[in-house]
């Protein structure tokens, strides 16, 4: 399974991963603010997650992690 995490705390909300993924499965959490007063992103399902790595090339402050799994 391909696992996706991202670094919440350092996220400023700014939604470039969100239109970068193919997929759609990546939202900024509306009920959670970080540190920084954003709403970070964060992976709504992860059995869809093509491991592509478009949302971590789009992220201006590398605050996402790939890691494509076994299948």
């Amino acid at each position: 399974m391909n696992k996706v995490t991202f670094k919440s705390d350092l996220c400023k909300g700014c939604g470039l991963c969100v239109e970068a993924c193919p997929k759609k499965i990546v939202l900024l959490d509306e009920k959670e603010i970080n540190a920084k007063g954003y709403h970070p992103a964060h992976i709504i399902d992860m059995d869809k997650c093509i491991a592509c790595a478009m949302c971590a090339i789009m992220c201006p402050d590398v605050v996402i992690k790939v890691e494509k799994g076994d299948k």
